[in-house]
């Protein structure tokens, strides 16, 4: 496989995505977003994965690199990877929106948006490289 599409962080990234499934199995798709946020954390703890919740990630602007302000997305894993979760009967796109332009406009590369209350649950995966991200070179 050509080294520019290896998958970014592949082994934690197939390591959470089981555990969004194990979340999902053992809680059903009805609960408000707090019981998934609680349920995912306890989960990590128990499988030693690093893990901030709540974290404050600076988002930049794409011209300047200047400092925009801040988002709150529900984890970031391993310092490495934005975790969004939502718990509403479908994913509309503006849920995806929002997590693809936090990421664009973020340090980071890749991002989950889990939405446990979805019917057909699927974990969404989004990434943006730094490669695209010439702000990441101009920041204060």
């Amino acid at each position: 496989m050509d080294a520019n599409r290896e998958l970014l962080f592949k082994d934690l990234s197939y390591k959470l995505q089981g555990l969004f499934y194990d979340v999902r199995n053992k809680y059903g798709q009805y609960h408000k977003e707090k019981v998934y946020h609680n349920a995912l954390k306890e989960e990590l703890q128990q499988q030693g994965i690093r893990f901030t919740a709540e974290p404050r990630i600076d988002v930049y602007s794409v011209s300047s690199g200047k400092k925009l302000g801040t988002y709150v997305p529900d984890f970031l894993i391993e310092d490495s990877i934005i975790v969004e979760i939502k718990a509403g009967p479908f994913t509309i796109k503006d849920m995806e929106m929002q997590s693809i332009e936090y990421l664009k406009s973020s340090q980071y590369e890749l991002c989950y948006l889990v939405n446990f209350g979805e019917h057909n649950f699927k974990p969404k995966r989004y990434a943006h490289s730094k490669s695209n991200k010439p702000f990441i070179s101009q920041k204060d």
